[in-house]
């Protein structure tokens, strides 16, 4: 049975924080820390906010189709987009601005969150029956 996508609000409300937040990362790598991190750091701290954007951008496009198609998985799939951001791309911001390596530990499964979500996602889609 679809779901309803009763948890959108709160979802919107997150995405547009993210999508806040990937606007002033972005914004402050490129200028506040252009002259403080090692370049390896600079390409580290860019890559959270690449990962961040894209997926920021994917759970956008998820609630909008799920507004139009609440499938069973989809919410499923932005949860784990969300806590996949956080650990992924979190954990590289704070390695990047603290030193403290022992963070990249966290890295992956970040990495492996935003993977599941997106196998959610396939799962959702593959279950959708045909119109009619």
């Amino acid at each position: 049975m679809p779901q309803k996508c009763s948890a959108a609000r709160p979802a919107w409300v997150g995405v547009a924080i993210s999508g806040l937040l990937v606007v002033v990362a972005g914004a402050f790598g490129a200028h506040a820390l252009a002259d403080r991190l090692t370049p390896r750091y600079l390409e580290v701290f860019h890559t959270a906010v690449r990962y961040q954007a894209w997926h920021t951008l994917a759970i956008m496009a998820l609630l909008a189709w799920c507004a139009q198609q609440p499938l069973r998985g989809q919410l499923a799939a932005i949860a784990l987009w969300f806590a996949g951001m956080v650990l992924f791309s979190g954990s590289l911001y704070l390695l990047t601005l603290s030193g403290i390596t022992a963070l990249g530990i966290v890295t992956p499964f970040g990495g492996l969150l935003l993977m599941a979500g997106w196998v959610m996602l396939a799962i959702a889609a593959w279950r959708q029956r045909p119109s009619a």
